[in-house]
């Protein structure tokens, strides 16, 4: 499989390339400046995912494009993140769009979102804002676009690839997940897709 993933660099995205290029995938990392992730197999190229050609290039010439960018946690506009995933929507063709999102729009038994509960960390809550709002964007993309959108557990961290964990849809299933074994599970739904048009999540 031929994957064009963004945020190749990240804690996350790095892990993302490392599952994808051990099971025998191509994957190609997109960023501005086409920086080198260091990931023996990766290939790195120029793409910017708020360009409309870059992301109409990437759908042309790989099966599925990957977004493990994400809003910014230092303070600033998130609208320019959200733009970019605007963009992605309206010009991945297509290829397939998997989406790592925030868990912040999960939702608890009474259907309250965590990101409106008691104590969700007020210096979590713009960014979980604005993965919220970026699943509104999928929810309402056309119904040709092949997406999923995969929600962390509540916590996810650097830790152990262990490839066990359970998988749910809007309502969490757990309180952690490490970013290996998430990045297990992405590539699981590249592989075997199980949630076409819809949100996921997992947890240990």
């Amino acid at each position: 499989m031929k994957i064009a993933l963004f945020g190749a660099t990240g804690t996350i995205g790095t892990r993302i390339a490392r599952e994808a290029v051990a099971r025998g995938h191509h994957v190609t990392a997109l960023s501005r400046r086409g920086a080198d992730t260091g990931i023996e197999g990766v290939e790195s190229a120029a793409g910017d995912l708020g360009d409309p050609v870059s992301v109409g290039e990437a759908a042309a010439s790989h099966d599925v494009i990957v977004s493990a960018t994400g809003p910014s946690r230092t303070g600033g506009s998130h609208e320019p993140w959200l733009a970019a995933t605007q963009n992605l929507i309206e010009h991945a063709g297509g290829a397939r769009v998997v989406f790592v999102g925030g868990a912040g729009s999960l939702l608890l038994p009474d259907g309250t979102r965590l990101l409106d509960s008691d104590g969700f960390p007020a210096e979590y809550l713009a960014e979980a804002r604005s993965g919220a709002a970026a699943l509104d964007l999928f929810l309402a993309a056309p119904e040709d676009l092949d997406w999923t959108f995969f929600s962390p557990a509540p916590v996810i961290a650097p830790g152990e690839r262990t490839g066990t964990f359970t998988l749910g849809l809007d309502n969490p299933v757990g309180d952690h997940i490490s970013a290996e074994d998430y990045a297990v599970a992405l590539v699981d739904e590249l592989e075997q897709p199980r949630h076409r048009r819809r949100r996921f999540t997992a947890a240990s």
